[in-house]
């Protein structure tokens, strides 16, 4: 008999492999921030054309995902981080215990991304965001590399939920 509070052991491969894909997504999402920052030396409220539906702009979101949220004082920031962390701790439990790939991809696709944002948000306040499509006089919101982690990583976790039990019903 096992005891419930270990994971399987096809769990223990994700939690190697997502903790690698989790800290890939982590230096990604950094560096292209700093790149941005630092390398272009792009300025808050300025844009470079790469296509005509794409510009690295940049921008502080002193928010949640697309802008929601606005942390306006310390208190609302140090909150949003304390949050962040308590979620990101949560995903590493996940991540332990995840046997398929989609859990696996997709918490550690979150985790990096969360991590990504926390990181942010401590030292600056604000996240560095600057990827922004746009066509015409329709303009989608900007995000970084974090946010199209955690996208991503949610959009599999929604598919494992709609297909998961029934993948799991004709195995057994």
């Amino acid at each position: 008999m096992t005891d419930a509070t270990e994971p399987r052991p096809g769990a223990r491969q994700w939690g190697l492999r997502g903790g690698l894909i989790a800290l890939a997504v982590l230096v990604a999402d950094q560096a292209s921030k700093l790149w941005i920052v630092h390398g272009l030396k792009l300025g808050l409220g300025d844009s470079i054309a790469l296509l005509p539906v794409l510009s690295l702009s940049r921008v502080h979101n002193y928010g949640i995902s697309l802008g929601l949220f606005q942390a306006g004082n310390d208190w609302a920031r140090w909150g949003l981080v304390a949050l962040t962390v308590a979620i990101a701790v949560w995903l590493v439990r996940w991540l332990r215990r995840a046997e398929h790939w989609r859990v696996g991809l997709g918490v550690a696709l979150i985790l990096g991304g969360a991590v990504g944002n926390i990181i942010d948000r401590s030292l600056y306040g604000y996240v560095v965001d600057f990827v922004h499509v746009h066509v015409g006089g329709w303009s989608f919101y900007v995000f970084n590399v974090a946010d199209s982690a955690i996208t991503i990583g949610v959009v599999l976790l929604l598919w494992d939920s709609l297909t998961g039990a029934r993948t799991a019903q004709t195995r057994g």
